[in-house]
């Protein structure tokens, strides 16, 4: 009797541990939308306000660096980016993801991180990727050329933003200290605030200010692009829950009373 229970007690642990991670269609409809929310924080908004509190000469340019850094981005992240960032670099996965998942590989549309397809996570996290080189873009705005612009922001994502997500989020060394950031306090907002004042620092003063006047161009326009930031911090901080749940409903309650 006791030989013919032993293959039952061992059947449910060995069953539950070959299960492979289950898609949830809730999880993954509500991250889909906070992908095209966080977005739409940096294109249009980010960039209708920057663009409304330069000077006229400087609106199209400004329009356009948004515009660029979502690109070069966009490319940057696709080649080597999110592998950097999310890949598993084995024994020296501590500081970086490695390459394997270089230009996507071995991701499809049965790939699951999670309870989300690996697409929409990783389209997630591009939208990260994208909004913070275009934070630090207010730091430099109206005085550095759009050439070098693009350079900075494709090298520093790269080289600081890529390998500073892994830390915190890919299973880093910081993470398995036990560092917590649910929405980018450290990988977005610190990281992208320092470089700025570096940014700032180098530049020096702004030539001729304030004895010349630098008024903003359109405080509507700038307004406008507030009021879309203001819309796409709930994809941002409610996403960043990964799951359509408590988590998330408690992340968009506080972002918005707070």
């Amino acid at each position: 009797m006791v030989l013919l229970l032993i293959p039952l007690m061992f059947h449910a642990p060995i069953a539950a541990a070959a299960e492979p991670a289950k898609l949830n269609e809730a999880n993954t409809a509500w991250m889909l939308t906070s992908s095209v929310l966080v977005l739409f924080m940096t294109l249009p908004g980010l960039a209708l306000f920057y663009a409304g509190l330069v000077r006229a000469k400087n609106v199209l340019s400004v329009l356009m660096q948004c515009f660029a850094i979502t690109c070069i981005v966009t490319l940057a992240w696709v080649v080597v980016g999110y592998s950097l960032a999310f890949g598993d670099a084995g024994a020296l996965n501590a500081w970086y993801g490695g390459f394997a998942k270089s230009f996507m590989s071995g991701i499809d549309v049965k790939t699951v991180k999670g309870s989300i397809p690996e697409t929409v996570f990783a389209m997630f996290q591009l939208t990260f990727a994208i909004i913070t080189p275009a934070l630090v873009l207010g730091a430099y705005a109206e005085r550095v050329k759009f050439t070098g612009m693009l350079l900075f922001s494709l090298l520093w994502s790269i080289l600081v933003y890529v390998p500073i997500a892994h830390w915190v989020w890919g299973d880093g060394w910081l993470q398995k200290m036990g560092i917590m950031d649910f929405a980018g306090g450290t990988v977005v907002h610190l990281n992208a605030g320092m470089a700025a004042l570096v940014c700032a620092l180098v530049l020096g003063r702004r030539g001729g200010f304030p004895e010349t006047p630098m008024p903003p161009h359109n405080l509507t326009m700038a307004v406008t692009g507030a009021c879309m930031l203001w819309v796409g911090w709930f994809g941002f901080n409610a996403g960043s829950a990964l799951a359509a749940d408590g988590s998330a409903g408690m992340a968009m309650l506080v972002t918005h009373i707070g």
